[in-house]
């Protein structure tokens, strides 16, 4: 079912989409993250990524509890914008022989992850508090948060050190 389907009638129809779209994009980024902590090669950075690998567990744990509390079933659609930015994320940290580069590389590559998860909790947050959902909501602006957080430490890492270290 593409995004602008037929099937997707009303709003409670694009919500549960998108909640299916993110829910595919948790756990792809899930069996992800693993990779990007193994290539990195700044501690800091390689702890960031285990730690936000067990944050996107909770995410995932958090979308079933919201499928639940909806009355949808917690299912996932294919999502080619994630596995866009992920396959570019992977190519990239491939052709980069410099460590500092390469981390700087993987930064850049998670804030495009983050930014895309930022957009859907955001939007998914407005949609269940028009659609009634409060409680759906709350759940929802946790993780979204916990996004935006995790954003703000990769900027800082980047700004304070990665960056410095890959432009020199």
């Amino acid at each position: 079912m593409g995004l602008f389907s037929k099937d997707i009638k009303t709003m409670d129809d694009l919500f549960v989409h998108t909640l299916q779209d993110i829910y595919y994009a948790e756990k792809q980024i899930v069996k992800n993250l693993p990779k990007m902590a193994k290539k990195a090669t700044n501690t800091e950075l390689k702890q960031g990524f285990e730690k936000h690998l067990e944050e996107s567990k909770v995410h995932i744990e958090r979308l079933e509890q919201v499928f639940e509390m909806h009355g949808a079933k917690a299912k996932a659609v294919n999502c080619p914008a994630i596995d866009g930015i992920l396959e570019e994320a992977d190519e990239i940290a491939g052709d980069v022989a410099d460590d500092q580069v390469l981390d700087a590389a993987l930064i850049a590559a998670a804030q495009a992850v983050e930014h895309y998860e930022i957009t859907r909790y955001g939007t998914l947050v407005e949609w269940a508090n028009k659609l009634g959902r409060s409680d759906c909501a709350s759940v929802l602006e946790k993780t979204l948060k916990e996004e935006i957080a995790t954003d703000k430490k990769l900027t800082s890492l980047a700004e304070r050190k990665i960056n410095l270290l890959a432009a020199e």
